[in-house]
């Protein structure tokens, strides 16, 4: 199974999902993202691409992709992974 797959259903479920449910909803939020192939939990290679990056490098890259900015003008924040730019 695919880290980034795992991280996702760890996430879920400490919000209050089962298991199982998470593991559905994680693995539907992926194939819909592009991230794994449909109906399979293999990557795709942008799911490669995203798969070898941490926790704090996807947070910056989704930070920096929706301003416009560069993921390197971007802090991490990991009790919320969330990104947040530099002051």
């Amino acid at each position: 199974m695919p880290k980034i797959l795992e991280r996702l259903e760890g996430q879920l479920e400490k919000k209050g999902m089962g298991k199982s449910q998470a593991a559905a909803v994680a693995t539907s939020s992926l194939q819909k993202n592009g991230v794994l192939k449909k109906g399979t939990q293999q990557l795709t290679p942008k799911g490669e691409a995203r798969n070898s990056m941490t926790a704090a490098e996807r947070a910056r890259d989704r930070a920096a992709k929706a301003a416009g900015k560069k993921p390197a003008d971007y802090t991490y924040n990991q009790m919320k992974n969330t990104a947040r730019l530099k002051k």
